[in-house]
Protein backbone atom coordinates (compact mmCIF):
# COMPACT_ATOMS: atom_id res chain seq x y z
CA UNK A 1 0.00 0.00 0.00
CA UNK A 2 1.10 3.56 -0.67
CA UNK A 3 2.33 5.76 2.15
CA UNK A 4 1.56 9.46 1.91
CA UNK A 5 3.44 11.92 4.05
CA UNK A 6 2.15 15.42 4.68
CA UNK A 7 4.38 18.21 6.02
CA UNK A 8 2.31 21.06 7.43
CA UNK A 9 4.45 24.20 7.56
CA UNK A 10 3.80 27.83 8.28
CA UNK A 11 4.20 28.84 4.63
CA UNK A 12 3.61 25.64 2.65
CA UNK A 13 1.95 22.26 2.93
CA UNK A 14 3.72 19.50 1.02
CA UNK A 15 2.71 15.92 0.41
CA UNK A 16 4.60 12.97 -1.07
CA UNK A 17 3.53 9.43 -1.98
CA UNK A 18 6.02 6.59 -1.45
CA UNK A 19 5.66 2.99 -2.52
CA UNK A 20 6.64 0.00 -0.40
CA UNK A 21 10.28 0.38 -1.46
CA UNK A 22 10.40 4.04 -0.41
CA UNK A 23 10.41 5.27 -4.02
CA UNK A 24 8.56 8.48 -4.77
CA UNK A 25 5.37 8.11 -6.76
CA UNK A 26 4.11 11.67 -6.59
CA UNK A 27 4.62 15.01 -4.87
CA UNK A 28 2.72 18.29 -4.58
CA UNK A 29 3.13 21.50 -2.59
CA UNK A 30 0.63 24.29 -1.90
CA UNK A 31 0.72 27.51 0.09
CA UNK A 32 -0.52 27.23 3.66
CA UNK A 33 -3.80 29.13 4.20
CA UNK A 34 -2.34 31.06 7.11
CA UNK A 35 -4.76 31.83 9.92
CA UNK A 36 -7.49 29.51 8.58
CA UNK A 37 -7.75 26.17 10.38
CA UNK A 38 -10.61 24.75 8.32
CA UNK A 39 -8.88 25.69 5.07
CA UNK A 40 -5.71 23.97 6.31
CA UNK A 41 -7.66 20.73 6.76
CA UNK A 42 -9.20 21.16 3.31
CA UNK A 43 -5.80 21.65 1.64
CA UNK A 44 -4.45 18.47 3.25
CA UNK A 45 -7.52 16.48 2.23
CA UNK A 46 -7.19 17.73 -1.34
CA UNK A 47 -3.48 16.89 -1.53
CA UNK A 48 -4.08 13.34 -0.28
CA UNK A 49 -6.86 12.74 -2.80
CA UNK A 50 -4.77 14.12 -5.67
CA UNK A 51 -1.74 11.99 -4.82
CA UNK A 52 -3.84 8.86 -4.45
CA UNK A 53 -5.24 9.55 -7.93
CA UNK A 54 -1.76 10.16 -9.39
CA UNK A 55 -0.18 7.16 -7.68
CA UNK A 56 -3.15 4.90 -8.28
CA UNK A 57 -4.23 3.50 -4.96
CA UNK A 58 -5.34 3.97 -1.35
CA UNK A 59 -2.75 5.02 1.19
CA UNK A 60 -1.70 5.18 4.79
CA UNK A 61 -1.25 8.77 5.97
CA UNK A 62 1.48 10.22 8.17
CA UNK A 63 1.48 13.89 9.11
CA UNK A 64 4.23 16.16 10.38
CA UNK A 65 2.94 19.33 11.99
CA UNK A 66 4.17 22.28 14.04
CA UNK A 67 3.99 22.11 17.83
CA UNK A 68 2.73 18.88 19.33
CA UNK A 69 -0.53 17.11 20.08
CA UNK A 70 -0.96 16.90 23.86
CA UNK A 71 -1.70 13.25 24.70
CA UNK A 72 -4.10 14.09 27.53
CA UNK A 73 -6.33 16.38 25.45
CA UNK A 74 -5.63 15.67 21.79
CA UNK A 75 -5.19 19.41 21.21
CA UNK A 76 -2.29 21.09 19.40
CA UNK A 77 -0.04 23.19 21.65
CA UNK A 78 2.90 25.55 21.19
CA UNK A 79 2.70 25.64 17.39
CA UNK A 80 4.26 28.59 15.56
CA UNK A 81 1.27 28.22 13.22
CA UNK A 82 -0.87 29.70 15.98
CA UNK A 83 -4.24 29.10 14.28
CA UNK A 84 -3.73 25.38 14.99
CA UNK A 85 -3.21 25.81 18.73
CA UNK A 86 -6.02 24.50 20.89
CA UNK A 87 -7.59 22.60 17.99
CA UNK A 88 -8.11 18.80 17.84
CA UNK A 89 -6.07 18.53 14.64
CA UNK A 90 -5.51 14.79 14.84
CA UNK A 91 -9.16 13.97 15.39
CA UNK A 92 -10.36 16.46 12.78
CA UNK A 93 -7.99 15.30 10.05
CA UNK A 94 -8.67 11.64 10.78
CA UNK A 95 -12.38 12.36 10.36
CA UNK A 96 -11.81 14.42 7.19
CA UNK A 97 -9.80 11.60 5.58
CA UNK A 98 -11.96 8.83 7.07
CA UNK A 99 -9.01 6.66 8.08
CA UNK A 100 -6.39 6.26 10.76
CA UNK A 101 -3.54 8.75 10.48
CA UNK A 102 -0.27 8.99 12.37
CA UNK A 103 1.02 12.32 13.64
CA UNK A 104 4.24 13.78 14.97
CA UNK A 105 6.04 17.11 14.85
CA UNK A 106 8.21 18.28 11.97
CA UNK A 107 11.54 17.73 13.75
CA UNK A 108 10.63 14.12 14.46
CA UNK A 109 9.87 13.70 10.76
CA UNK A 110 13.34 14.96 9.84
CA UNK A 111 14.90 12.56 12.35
CA UNK A 112 13.00 9.46 11.22
CA UNK A 113 13.64 10.22 7.54
CA UNK A 114 17.38 10.63 7.97
CA UNK A 115 17.62 7.63 10.32
CA UNK A 116 15.70 5.38 7.91
CA UNK A 117 17.37 5.97 4.55
CA UNK A 118 19.18 9.27 4.91
CA UNK A 119 22.48 10.57 6.23
CA UNK A 120 22.18 8.64 9.53
CA UNK A 121 20.94 5.35 8.10
CA UNK A 122 22.27 2.47 10.18
CA UNK A 123 22.83 4.62 13.28
CA UNK A 124 21.03 3.45 16.41
CA UNK A 125 20.43 6.78 18.19
CA UNK A 126 19.83 9.84 15.98
CA UNK A 127 19.08 13.42 17.00
CA UNK A 128 17.47 15.47 14.25
CA UNK A 129 17.63 19.26 14.52
CA UNK A 130 15.52 21.94 12.88
CA UNK A 131 17.30 25.30 12.60
CA UNK A 132 14.90 27.60 10.83
CA UNK A 133 12.15 30.02 11.75
CA UNK A 134 12.08 28.06 15.00
CA UNK A 135 14.37 25.50 16.62
CA UNK A 136 13.17 21.95 17.15
CA UNK A 137 14.54 18.49 17.65
CA UNK A 138 13.59 14.86 17.40
CA UNK A 139 15.01 11.64 18.81
CA UNK A 140 14.96 8.32 16.96
CA UNK A 141 16.16 5.12 18.65
CA UNK A 142 16.28 1.84 16.73
CA UNK A 143 14.16 3.37 13.97
CA UNK A 144 11.41 4.60 16.30
CA UNK A 145 10.54 8.20 17.15
CA UNK A 146 10.64 8.89 20.88
CA UNK A 147 7.70 11.22 21.50
CA UNK A 148 7.85 10.77 25.27
CA UNK A 149 5.12 10.56 27.90
CA UNK A 150 4.14 14.20 27.37
CA UNK A 151 4.67 14.32 23.62
CA UNK A 152 7.64 16.71 23.85
CA UNK A 153 10.61 14.39 23.29
CA UNK A 154 13.51 16.23 21.67
CA UNK A 155 12.20 19.77 22.25
CA UNK A 156 15.63 21.17 23.08
CA UNK A 157 14.78 24.57 21.54
CA UNK A 158 12.78 25.47 24.63
CA UNK A 159 15.52 24.77 27.12
CA UNK A 160 17.53 27.83 28.17
CA UNK A 161 20.78 28.62 26.40
CA UNK A 162 23.35 26.71 28.47
CA UNK A 163 26.30 28.33 30.23
CA UNK A 164 25.03 31.87 29.44
CA UNK A 165 27.43 34.77 29.49
CA UNK A 166 26.60 38.01 31.26
CA UNK A 167 25.58 39.74 28.04
CA UNK A 168 23.29 36.81 27.14
CA UNK A 169 21.08 37.19 30.21
CA UNK A 170 18.09 37.17 30.37
CA UNK A 171 17.72 36.65 26.62
CA UNK A 172 14.86 37.60 24.34
CA UNK A 173 11.29 36.60 25.20
CA UNK A 174 10.03 33.46 23.49
CA UNK A 175 6.53 32.70 22.22
CA UNK A 176 6.43 29.83 24.75
CA UNK A 177 6.29 32.40 27.57
CA UNK A 178 9.87 32.06 28.82
CA UNK A 179 12.95 34.12 28.00
CA UNK A 180 16.38 33.07 26.80
CA UNK A 181 15.29 29.84 25.11
CA UNK A 182 17.73 28.23 22.70
CA UNK A 183 15.26 29.08 19.93
CA UNK A 184 15.80 32.76 20.67
CA UNK A 185 19.53 32.36 19.98
CA UNK A 186 19.71 29.80 17.16
CA UNK A 187 16.70 30.42 14.89
CA UNK A 188 17.03 32.37 11.66
CA UNK A 189 15.36 35.50 13.12
CA UNK A 190 17.62 35.20 16.18
CA UNK A 191 20.75 35.20 14.01
CA UNK A 192 19.55 38.38 12.31
CA UNK A 193 18.73 40.04 15.66
CA UNK A 194 22.14 39.18 17.08
CA UNK A 195 23.88 40.74 14.10
CA UNK A 196 21.69 43.85 14.33
CA UNK A 197 22.46 44.28 18.03
CA UNK A 198 26.19 43.98 17.39
CA UNK A 199 26.43 46.12 14.25
CA UNK A 200 23.26 48.14 13.78
CA UNK A 201 22.84 46.45 10.38
CA UNK A 202 19.60 44.74 9.39
CA UNK A 203 20.54 41.70 7.31
CA UNK A 204 18.98 38.32 6.65
CA UNK A 205 20.74 35.19 7.80
CA UNK A 206 21.61 34.41 4.19
CA UNK A 207 23.23 37.83 3.81
CA UNK A 208 25.19 37.44 7.05
CA UNK A 209 26.63 34.13 5.86
CA UNK A 210 27.50 35.63 2.46
CA UNK A 211 29.25 38.61 4.02
CA UNK A 212 31.21 36.36 6.37
CA UNK A 213 32.33 34.28 3.39
CA UNK A 214 33.40 37.52 1.65
CA UNK A 215 35.63 38.42 4.58
CA UNK A 216 33.48 40.91 6.48
CA UNK A 217 34.80 40.94 10.06
CA UNK A 218 31.49 41.85 11.72
CA UNK A 219 29.58 39.09 9.91
CA UNK A 220 32.35 36.62 10.73
CA UNK A 221 32.06 37.55 14.42
CA UNK A 222 28.29 37.00 14.28
CA UNK A 223 28.75 33.56 12.74
CA UNK A 224 31.40 32.65 15.31
CA UNK A 225 29.00 33.55 18.12
CA UNK A 226 26.27 31.49 16.49
CA UNK A 227 28.52 28.46 16.10
CA UNK A 228 29.72 28.62 19.69
CA UNK A 229 26.13 28.85 20.97
CA UNK A 230 25.12 25.94 18.76
CA UNK A 231 28.02 23.88 20.14
CA UNK A 232 27.03 24.73 23.72
CA UNK A 233 23.41 23.80 23.08
CA UNK A 234 24.14 20.53 21.29
CA UNK A 235 26.59 19.61 24.08
CA UNK A 236 23.64 19.32 26.46
CA UNK A 237 22.05 16.81 24.07
CA UNK A 238 25.31 14.86 23.91
CA UNK A 239 25.46 14.80 27.71
CA UNK A 240 21.92 13.41 27.99
CA UNK A 241 21.44 10.93 25.13
CA UNK A 242 24.93 10.67 23.57
CA UNK A 243 23.56 10.11 20.03
CA UNK A 244 25.36 8.18 17.31
CA UNK A 245 24.64 11.02 14.86
CA UNK A 246 23.21 14.53 14.75
CA UNK A 247 21.52 15.73 11.55
CA UNK A 248 20.89 19.43 10.94
CA UNK A 249 17.81 20.47 8.99
CA UNK A 250 16.01 23.72 8.34
CA UNK A 251 17.27 26.73 6.44
CA UNK A 252 20.30 27.32 8.68
CA UNK A 253 21.18 23.63 8.43
CA UNK A 254 22.30 24.44 4.87
CA UNK A 255 25.19 26.60 6.14
CA UNK A 256 28.27 24.57 5.17
CA UNK A 257 30.63 26.05 7.75
CA UNK A 258 28.58 24.70 10.67
CA UNK A 259 29.67 21.15 9.88
CA UNK A 260 33.32 22.14 10.07
CA UNK A 261 33.28 24.62 12.93
CA UNK A 262 30.79 23.25 15.47
CA UNK A 263 31.90 19.65 16.24
CA UNK A 264 35.46 20.58 17.34
CA UNK A 265 33.91 22.77 20.07
CA UNK A 266 31.90 19.97 21.69
CA UNK A 267 34.74 18.75 23.87
CA UNK A 268 34.89 22.08 25.69
CA UNK A 269 31.29 21.68 26.86
CA UNK A 270 30.57 17.95 27.16
CA UNK A 271 31.38 15.66 30.07
CA UNK A 272 33.64 13.70 27.72
CA UNK A 273 36.72 15.41 26.32
CA UNK A 274 36.63 13.09 23.28
CA UNK A 275 33.60 13.20 21.00
CA UNK A 276 33.03 11.03 17.95
CA UNK A 277 29.41 11.97 17.19
CA UNK A 278 29.24 13.30 13.62
CA UNK A 279 27.13 16.30 12.64
CA UNK A 280 25.62 15.49 9.26
CA UNK A 281 23.85 17.24 6.41
CA UNK A 282 20.40 15.76 5.66
CA UNK A 283 20.63 13.50 2.63
CA UNK A 284 17.09 14.37 1.59
CA UNK A 285 17.44 18.13 2.13
CA UNK A 286 14.17 19.96 2.66
CA UNK A 287 12.30 16.81 1.59
CA UNK A 288 13.27 15.00 4.79
CA UNK A 289 10.24 16.26 6.70
CA UNK A 290 7.63 15.07 4.25
CA UNK A 291 9.43 11.75 3.66
CA UNK A 292 9.66 11.20 7.41
CA UNK A 293 5.92 11.73 7.75
CA UNK A 294 5.31 8.96 5.22
CA UNK A 295 7.76 6.74 7.09
CA UNK A 296 5.66 6.92 10.24
CA UNK A 297 4.11 3.86 8.59
CA UNK A 298 6.60 1.04 8.11
CA UNK A 299 6.13 -0.86 4.84
CA UNK A 300 3.52 -3.59 5.27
Amino acid sequence: MLRIGVDVGGTKIEAVALNEQGQERGRKRLDTPRGDYDATLAVIRGLVRELEFIAGGPSRIGVGHPGWIVPATGLVARANSTWMNGRPFGRDLTAALDRECRFTNDANCLAISEATDGAAAGKRVVFGVILGTGVGGGVVIDGRVIDGANGIGGEWGHNPLPWPKDDERPGDPCFCGKSGCIEQWLSGPALARDHQRATGQTLTGRDIVAEAEAGDAAAEATMARYEERLARSLATVLNVIDPDAIVLGGGLGQIARLYKNVPPQFAHWTFSDHNVTPVLRPRHGDSSGVRGAAQLWAPA
